[in-house]
């Protein structure tokens, strides 16, 4: 590496609670959109972002003998949250990260599942 070089990480502190709902599920529909090549041609798109609708924006939960809806972040309980959180901060990286810094970028890694 460039003796002027230098060492930075970034982390996406409390990434599921901080996601904003429409964007998440915007980011969903354009990266199911942008791969409609590897997606098989009988997947319902539709009714899965209808599904994913439901799921993240009409999310109750219980805690301690009360029960709550969820209104902002990304539905904690559900098996989808992972990818979804995933998905999206791929996108942030993809649309802020990378084009502000790529001139300066020797080495980028992304590390997750």
């Amino acid at each position: 590496m460039p003796k002027n070089a230098l060492l930075f990480s970034a982390d996406a502190k409390s990434m599921y609670t901080n996601i904003d709902t429409n964007l998440g599920i915007s980011t969903i529909r354009d990266f199911l959109e942008s791969n409609s090549d590897r997606i098989p041609r009988n997947f319902p798109i539709n009714m899965f972002l209808n599904i994913l609708e439901t799921v993240m924006k009409k999310n109750i939960f219980s805690f301690a003998s009360t029960f709550w809806q969820q209104l902002s972040g990304t539905a904690m309980g559900t098996p989808v949250a992972c990818n979804y959180a995933i998905v999206t901060y791929g996108h942030f990286e993809n649309t802020v990260v990378i084009p502000r810094f790529k001139n300066n970028l020797y080495y980028y890694k992304h590390y997750g599942p």
